[in-house]
């Protein structure tokens, strides 16, 4: 058994926080479990002695002081910090409006951002630490109907990719883990699922038949939460932490076709893009 750590992970009143939550305590790590109402964290995981159910709201930078400080007075310290709360703003751009895309970017982006401010110090002084943050096959390829949730995810790609050098000399590594569809909330209408406020005849057709698909895969997605939650916790003990974790094969099949298009791009216009970097 890897030596005990001390997780702490964001949105862990239902979902995929739940699975990584119990999967974290069966390798008998301690969990610091937080979600907006600490309530139901305690209703969702039941009590243990290694688990601090703690009110985090993502979003609110004092929420995340008050959690890490939380933390590190029940157990000493923090060794695993877990970025997994989000939600998804489902609709074509013009149909969002722009406080979704805001709302949107608040929990995604600056929710992972504000606790890992809040989080950092207590690794640095460590000098060592592991940051997850989960975010998502739309990190790398973008579609239709997830404008707003494929910018925030290619957001975290690129905070995280950059965070990776910052904080290498302090010993902390980092992992972005790109899941596919898997069996989790995210789907769940009115509470992760919001569809678009605005209405467009245009995309009005697009927009009915797009919602009534993924109505229909919630609760079928291939992916089995409580086998990626086992896999994060099997790569966080086992040694150095790859740069990313692509969960899924569906989340390797669309990682990879992307990767054949902008290969194709790159071999199209190789020479009037070379011949950029000479004067004329």
């Amino acid at each position: 058994m890897a030596e005990p750590k001390v997780w702490l992970i964001t949105g862990a009143s239902r979902g995929m926080g739940i699975d990584i939550a119990h999967a974290a305590l069966a390798a008998g790590h301690a969990v610091v479990a937080t979600g907006r109402d600490a309530q139901r964290v305690t209703a969702a995981l039941g009590e243990h002695d290694r688990l601090l159910a703690v009110a985090l709201d993502v979003t609110d930078p004092a929420s995340a002081e008050r959690a890490t400080a939380a933390a590190v007075e029940r157990f000493g310290r923090i060794d695993v910090l877990v970025n997994n709360a989000g939600n998804f703003y489902a609709g074509y751009f013009e149909t969002l409006s722009p406080e979704q895309v805001r709302a949107q970017m608040e929990t995604n982006f600056f929710g992972p951002l504000n606790v890992t401010r809040a989080v950092l110090p207590v690794l640095r002084a460590q000098r060592s630490g592991q940051i997850i943050t989960v975010t998502s096959t739309a990190g790398f390829v973008g579609g239709g109907f997830t404008s707003a949730y494929a910018a925030s995810k290619h957001a975290l790609e690129g905070w995280m990719e950059s965070l990776a050098e910052e904080v290498a000399p302090f010993r902390i590594e980092t992992m972005s883990v790109e899941p596919g569809f898997f069996r989790t909330e995210l789907l769940v209408e009115g509470s992760s699922t919001l569809w678009p406020e605005l209405e467009i005849e245009d995309y009005a057709e697009g927009t009915a038949q797009t919602i009534e698909a993924w109505r229909g895969m919630h609760g079928t997605q291939a992916g089995d939460p409580a086998k990626l939650a086992a896999a994060l916790v099997t790569l966080s003990d086992g040694g150095a932490l790859p740069g990313r974790f692509i969960a899924g094969a569906d989340a390797m099949a669309g990682i990879e076709q992307k990767q054949a298009t902008v290969q194709q791009q790159i071999d199209a216009h190789r020479e009037l893009s070379a011949s950029l970097s000479h004067d004329a």
